[in-house]
């Protein structure tokens, strides 16, 4: 019901502009921009957006539009893969005619007129191919759209590995597949690595500290960012290096920043999420981030893990 109802929203409206979260990954382009595209190929005299801040290493997935602060007066805006207000990237996405929020994260901040939530779903990636597949009499599929989708569907999935990959995950990208795009390539842009980010992933294996409850964490200072010449948005190809470890149960990696100290945490059974929440943050329940402000922070946040890890039944 839901998908027919932003349908609905969609071709009553002239112009859509897409939003998506700050610091974007594979999956908040992905969805954005598939989205973005398949409605323009489905309905050609739309006007359609893709707004928010570009992030030089993802480019060669999608570019973001100039967007007029008067095009929004009478703008459909639609949010992709942003659980919260604070995360939208660019604040202009409620000066629109009317809000759809599309996400597959718990729910953190109900906003818009409209929500599909469906925590079940891989991605948000996942929801739009599952929408277009509810409508394709009216939708329609694109090699460029199933490049997009594709890509944010591997993204979030840790290229299929993680739990939240199902059935429907890997049948919606078999399907995706079979439009004419060069997956190699686009494996290739998502996992290359920058000298730079090597040898940081190489600090991290030789600095990293574990618990014996199964707790490992590190922390990257600006003097660490500065000696390998890393910018703290770089570091987010990293957030997994530590999971191939023996014993881990959970990993946290605190990167400071200008004002505050960003803290990527990730998960193996331990429910993480609800301690992202205590410290300004939020997201999936073995995959989340948070922010302190303060490196005397950081004891708190590894004391509340280590009790999740200890207390988790292997």
């Amino acid at each position: 019901m839901t998908k027919s109802m932003i349908l609905e929203q969609i071709e009553k409206f002239d112009t859509i502009i897409i939003h998506r979260h700050v610091r974007p990954d594979p999956d908040a382009l992905g969805s954005q921009a598939g989205l973005g595209k398949m409605i323009q190929a489905s309905y050609p005299d739309k006007r359609v957006y893709l707004a928010g801040e570009e992030d030089p290493s993802l480019t060669f997935l999608v570019e973001m539009d100039e967007v007029a602060d008067d095009v929004y007066e009478e703008a459909l805006v639609v949010v992709c893969d942003t659980a919260n207000r604070e995360r939208i990237s660019d604040e202009r996405y409620h000066t629109g005619n009317y809000l759809v929020k599309i996400d597959h994260h718990p729910t953190v901040d109900e906003y818009g007129d409209l929500m599909w939530v469906d925590t079940n779903a891989s991605s948000t990636s996942e929801m739009i191919y599952e929408m277009y597949e509810a409508a394709s009499d009216k939708l329609t599929m694109t090699d460029e759209v199933a490049r997009l989708l594709y890509a944010g569907i591997v993204g979030d999935t840790g290229r299929f590995l993680f739990p939240s990959t199902t059935k429907k995950t890997f049948q919606y990208a078999a399907e995706l597949a079979t439009y004419s795009f060069d997956r190699s390539a686009l494996y290739n842009e998502l996992y290359k690595m920058e000298h730079a980010v090597a040898h940081l992933k190489g600090y991290m294996l030789q600095n990293f500290t574990m618990s014996s409850s199964g707790l490992a964490h590190v922390k990257i200072t600006t003097d660490i960012l500065t000696k390998y010449d890393i910018t703290p948005s770089q570091t987010s190809k990293l957030v997994g290096t530590l999971g191939d470890i023996d014993g881990i149960k959970s990993w946290v990696i605190f990167v400071e920043e200008e004002e505050l100290i960003r803290v990527r945490l990730r998960s193996k059974g331990p429910v993480i999420n609800d301690i992202a929440a205590k410290y300004n943050g939020g997201g999936h329940p073995m995959a989340s981030g948070a922010t302190i402000y303060k490196w005397e922070d950081v004891e708190n946040v590894l004391a509340d893990l280590e009790e999740v890890c200890r207390t988790h039944e292997s």
